[in-house]
């Protein structure tokens, strides 16, 4: 399978979500229940001040982690995406349209999930995602990163992304919790 080389641009998201608004089978997968379910048990906290997912999609894991977050920020590149998820989510939800690396939200978050994202960029974007994340976890908080390790034609593997983003991110969150890491891989970062 040939790979590609860059960062995917915000219009593969948005011509998928206009084709089918679920391509991905959030909704329905046993692997996305399974992977949702483990990826609430990673978390350390019963509630988060404040959250942000980074690719929210259609918002099912959003409505998830809301119930953890007394305030989460969901974006994602796909305004389709985004509507859809704005139809399902509760109050506590803000959502916002940004293609990352260049419109990481500002703010400091307690906690930061990516899930299934960080393999669509190319090294330097990612490291860049990366170095946005550590400039803006709380000093107690912390980043969970899921991703499935199957073969894709995406910029980098599922092992890939994981590594680098540790790789960026150790000298700020040194503490690594690899929760999973069979067909995807979940894991935690944090500094103590």
């Amino acid at each position: 399978m040939t790979r590609r080389q860059a960062t995917l641009p915000p219009e593969y998201f948005e011509e998928k979500y206009k084709s089918d608004i679920d391509p991905w089978r959030f909704r329905t997968s046993a692997y996305e229940r399974d992977k949702y379910r483990a990826t609430l048990r990673s978390l350390t906290r019963d509630s988060y001040p404040a959250g942000l997912e980074v690719g929210c999609s259609i918002g099912v894991l959003t409505k998830l982690l809301s119930a953890r977050c007394v305030n989460l920020l969901a974006i994602d590149t796909s305004e389709t995406a985004i509507e859809a998820a704005r139809s399902v989510n509760d109050s506590n939800v803000s959502f916002r349209r940004a293609t990352l690396p260049e419109d990481y939200p500002a703010g400091t978050f307690d906690l930061i999930v990516l899930s299934e994202v960080l393999y669509y960029f190319e090294r330097a974007d990612l490291e860049r995602v990366a170095r946005s994340c550590i400039q803006s976890i709380a000093q107690d908080g912390e980043i969970v990163l899921c991703h499935w390790l199957g073969e894709t034609d995406y910029p980098l593997t599922g092992r890939e992304a994981s590594e680098l983003f540790a790789e960026v991110t150790r000298s700020v969150l040194p503490v690594r919790s690899v929760l999973h890491d069979e067909v995807y891989r979940l894991e935690r970062f944090s500094a103590s």
